[in-house]
C-alpha cells in the first residue's frame, strides 16, 4: 500500500518509527520489539536508517518482516551522504526485490568524518538529489521527505529553508514528515508559510513521547527543538522518578496528538523507537479518538 493512500482518507490515522539494530546479535530482539508495535496495527511504521548506511540490509529485513508477517504497511528510510551511484542504485534494487513500496528519502546525518572530508567529489549533497535519482530510476516508490518546522540547523532562516523544502516536493516527494516539535503552535505556523510558498503535499507531524531526562539533553542537541516551559516544568517535576517521567512524557505526547486532531491533522506519526510499551499507552489514550 502506497502511503498517500492512506493520507488521501479522511480518517485519522496514527503510525510509529522504528530502527533497525546495529549487529547480528541484536536483529532477534529488535525483530521482537518491532513485532509487538506492529501487532497494535498501526496505519504504517517507519523503518530508520542507521549513519553511514551501515544497518541497511536491517532496515529492509524488518520493514520486509513487518509488512509481510504482520500486514503493516512500511516505509523504509534511505540515506545518500557520501555514497556513490552505484551504491545508491544497488539500494533502489534491494529495496524492489523486498517488495518495499514506500521510501523516505533523506540526506542523512554528516557524522564528524564527514563534517572534515572532502565534498567536492559527492554525488548527493542533499535530499533532492536522491529524490530525482528515484525519480529517475524507474521504480515506483511513493517518496517522503523530512521538513523542519523550526528550520534545518544548516538552513541561514526559514525563507530559505522553505525553499529547500519546495525542490524537494517539485522534484517528486509526495508527502513530508516533520522533525520532532514540543510546541504544536509552532507547526501551525509552519505549515501557514509552507502552503503560502505552493507546497500542498501531505505534512504528517512527528511526535516524540520523552520518557526520561537525559532524552530532553539529546533531542535538543540533534534537532534544535524548541522546550516550551510547560515541558520543562514537567521535566523538572517528575525527571527524578522515572516512572513518573513515562507517564508525563506520555501524556505530553497524548496531548499534542490530541490537539493535533482537534485542528484538522489526520495523520501523526510517533517517534516511538523500540518500545512497544510506549507505542502501546499512547494508542490506549487515543483509542475512541482513532475509532
Amino acid at each position: 500500500m502506497k502511503l498517500t493512500e492512506l493520507f488521501a482518507s479522511d480518517k485519522l490515522s496514527l503510525s510509529f518509527e522504528v530502527f533497525p539494530p546495529k549487529t547480528d546479535t541484536a536483529f532477534e530482539s529488535v525483530k521482537t520489539a518491532t513485532e509487538e508495535i506492529a501487532k497494535l496495527h498501526p496505519s504504517f511504521m517507519s523503518v530508520t536508517y542507521g549513519a553511514g548506511g551501515g544497518t541497511s540490509q536491517y532496515t529492509l529485513d524488518i520493514a520486509k518482516n513487518i509488512k509481510e508477517t504482520q500486514g503493516v504497511p512500511t516505509l523504509a528510510h534511505l540515506t545518500c551522504v557520501s555514497s556513490t551511484r552505484e551504491t545508491v542504485h544497488q539500494r533502489i534494487a534491494d529495496m524492489k526485490a523486498a517488495g518495499i513500496e514506500n521510501v523516505m528519502a533523506l540526506r542523512g546525518d554528516l557524522t564528524p568524518e564527514l563534517q572534515n572530508s572532502d565534498r567536492s567529489g559527492w554525488i548527493y549533497r542533499h535530499a533532492v538529489d536522491l529524490i530525482r535519482e528515484l525519480k529517475e530510476s524507474g521504480a515506483d516508490f511513493c517518496i517522503g521527505g523530512a521538513c523542519y518546522p523550526e528550520i534545518h540547523p544548516e538552513s541561514s532562516d526559514q525563507a530559505e529553508d522553505i525553499r529547500h523544502l519546495k525542490e524537494k516536493v517539485d522534484a517528486g516527494c509526495s508527502f513530508l514528515t516533520t522533525q520532532m516539535f514540543f510546541d504544536n503552535n509552532l507547526l501551525y505556523n509552519f505549515l501557514y508559510k509552507i502552503r503560502e510558498a505552493g507546497i500542498t503535499v501531505p505534512v504528517i507531524p512527528g511526535i516524540m513521547p520523552i520518557t526520561n531526562a537525559k532524552q530532553v539533553a539529546r533531542s535538543i542537541q540533534l534537532s534544535g527543538s524548541f522546550m516550551p516551559q510547560r515541558f520543562k516544568s514537567l521535566v523538572d517535576k517528575f525527571g527524578s522518578s522515572p516512572a513518573a517521567m513515562k507517564q508525563a512524557g506520555i501524556a505530553y505526547a497524548t496531548d499534542q496528538i490530541i490537539d493535533l486532531y482537534a485542528n484538522g491533522i489526520k495523520n501523526v506519526h510517533v517517534y516511538s523507537m523500540n518500545n512497544p510499551d510506549v507505542a502501546r499507552k499512547i494508542q490506549s489514550n487515543l483509542s475512541d479518538i482513532l475509532g
